[in-house]
């Protein structure tokens, strides 16, 4: 089935870079100035990813097409249908999907769970009103441990089903740790500590990507209801990469937060981010981005002569773009509601069962996103002034003014065309090699621009540099407020880090109080599988002395993502993760 999905991807993108591009906009695209991503899903009319209103549809019950599933009564038959909307809804989509009130969405059936528990101890052990105190005790005892294997089911069922004819797994991702409720942290707690457990030799999971909500009153500081909540995730975090860490209270997080659970800021755990609207409600609850394309800043820096022709030509691509991303969403927007069954017909995205299965898309769609994401600010920066923003403050000053510029634009657009354009800081993977290889089959290697494998993802700074963890954290945090269509920070440490979680929540505070919205911690995660032995392995297990590279496992963290076995990523993520300078 995977080649079958190959040759129609192949087939898909050549279609519609034949018939369904305008001439400047295929141009363009074959030119490399940009990059329309999830070209070979053009053509089927799917947008990217939403973020699932789980409540709602377990509370009315849905229908995969095959049948209708009616409200569970316990958290194992929650979480075992939430498996199962994500599998469907993935079959609509092009995206990941993700949960942002995970916890809030199952308290609901953790409370049923206990209910359940409470009825049938009274009936069995025949206690009378007396003893009702230790029957409450037993029944909560019994639904945490109910809890803790739903969870664990979840997890295991996360990295094993299939979708889109079994080609793939769902990529999915979960938010949590602000419902305080009784009900909400045992969610929280149980998901975390299956995460510790890891699947069932011992791996890491590399579903669904944990994503920790962070704020002050509810879980960041001692005496905090959920305190302990974030010291079990950041635990986690040390041994299993995940969670990564939303920040609410980050300005351009809070101006959406009323106090209710719809208004926190939640995130796709690659860092898609939607939540402003001028269209509706402004929430990231049922809504995500339609499609995004990204600018290769560093092709436009080589082409020009200086940094007042350069704007020019980002000002005429970003343009562009934002034109060809409209014209994507008037290609969508003919699409009809029966053609995406479960996304509309089960109310996934934005109240889509209010539509006529007949009715196009065109008014609903414009709750969603359009997306103009960026490339290669370091290397730009370099080719325009000869330093990037990690070396020098007038580099960074003339970084923040381009990724400005490009905000502004898409702030303009907002009101040009009346839909949510938004600036991405573009997840490479992919594209930051083919990018680079692009400029290099036009104008060869130039030092310290195109000289490696890849380019720098979207306003990091490189990998390679040697720069403090504070001060990366400081220099790339203005970024985040600008990027309003995503965002993250990542710190690589260099050790274990479950030997310091002191380090790993000086880290978090660090990045909450300078204005990060998202970000994430990465450090070796190995694994020997001759003898399961799990922590940092050089070359040689420690435990059973095996040697053999192809028989250690090593999870790395590429765009928000775990990927394990490194001799499966392309030559551009291989290069990236050696070069990266690991922090102590």
């Amino acid at each position: 089935m995977g080649m079958m999905l190959l040759f129609a991807s192949a087939s898909s993108k050549a279609y519609t870079i034949d018939h369904l591009l305008t001439e400047d906009v295929k141009k363009a695209y074959n030119d490399g100035y940009i990059h329309i991503h999830d070209l070979d899903f053009y053509a089927s009319g799917t947008t990217t990813c939403c973020q699932i209103p789980l409540a709602k549809i377990l509370k009315n019950g849905f229908n995969t097409g095959h049948g209708h599933m009616r409200e569970p009564k316990s958290i194992t038959s929650a979480l075992a249908l939430t498996s199962i909307v994500f599998q469907s809804n993935q079959n609509n989509q092009h995206g990941g999907q993700s949960i942002p009130t995970f916890d809030y969405d199952l308290a609901r059936y953790v409370r049923l769970t206990f209910e359940n528990y409470k009825k049938l101890i009274r009936e069995v052990m025949l206690l009378g009103d007396n003893l009702e105190e230790k029957l409450v005790e037993k029944a909560w005892e019994l639904t945490e441990r109910e809890v803790f294997q739903a969870c664990e089911a979840f997890i295991h069922n996360s990295n094993s089903m299939h979708s889109r004819g079994g080609a793939q797994v769902p990529f999915i991702s979960i938010n949590l740790g602000t419902d305080t409720s009784k009900e909400g942290r045992m969610i929280t707690k149980n998901i975390l500590l299956a995460t510790q457990k890891g699947l069932g030799d011992g791996e890491t999971p590399i579903f669904p990507i944990i994503v920790f909500k962070v704020k002050n009153g509810v879980n960041f500081n001692e005496g905090d209801p959920n305190y302990d909540l974030y010291r079990l995730s950041l635990e986690t975090t040390s041994r299993r990469l995940f969670p990564n860490y939303l920040f609410i209270d980050a300005p351009f997080n809070l101006q959406y937060y009323n106090g209710t659970p719809e208004s926190e800021i939640a995130t796709m755990g690659c860092r898609t981010r939607t939540i402003s609207n001028v269209n509706g409600q402004e929430t990231p609850v049922g809504r995500g981005n339609l499609s995004f394309t990204t600018v290769n800043l560093p092709l436009l820096a080589i082409e020009s002569n200086s940094v007042e022709e350069f704007m020019g030509n980002l000002n005429h691509y970003v343009d562009l773009s934002v034109r060809q991303l409209y014209e994507r969403y008037l290609y969508q927007a003919q699409k009809k509601a029966s053609q995406f069954k479960f996304l509309y017909g089960q109310g996934v995205f934005s109240n889509g069962e209010e539509l006529d299965p007949n009715q196009n898309l065109a008014e609903i769609l414009k709750q969603g996103t359009l997306s103009v994401g960026f490339v290669g600010l370091a290397e730009t920066l370099v080719q325009l002034i000869g330093t990037h923003h990690g070396e020098s403050e007038e580099a960074f000053q003339l970084g923040y003014d381009i990724v400005s510029f490009m905000r502004n634009k898409m702030d303009l657009a907002t009101e040009t065309y009346g839909l949510n354009y938004t600036l991405l800081a573009t997840p490479a993977e992919s594209f930051a090699g083919k990018a680079l290889r692009k400029c290099q089959s036009k104008h060869g290697i130039i030092e310290r621009v195109t000289d490696r494998e890849y380019f720098t993802n979207s306003f990091h700074i490189p990998v390679y540099y040697p720069i403090r963890a504070i001060e990366k954290i400081q220099k790339e945090a203005p970024f985040h407020e600008l990027t309003n269509a995503g965002h993250i920070t990542y710190i690589e440490l260099d050790g274990d880090a479950s030997k310091n979680i002191d380090a790993l929540d000086i880290l978090v505070r660090a990045m909450q109080k300078y204005g990060v919205g998202y970000g994430s911690i990465n450090h070796p995660v190995d694994r020997c599988l001759v003898c399961n032995h799990k922590g940092i392995i050089d070359h040689t297990c420690p435990k059973c002395g095996n040697h053999e590279e192809s028989r250690i496992e090593r999870i790395r963290r590429i765009t928000g993502y775990l990927v394990g076995s490194l001799d499966k990523w392309n030559n551009s993520k291989r290069s990236e993760e050696k070069a990266r300078l690991r922090h102590s």
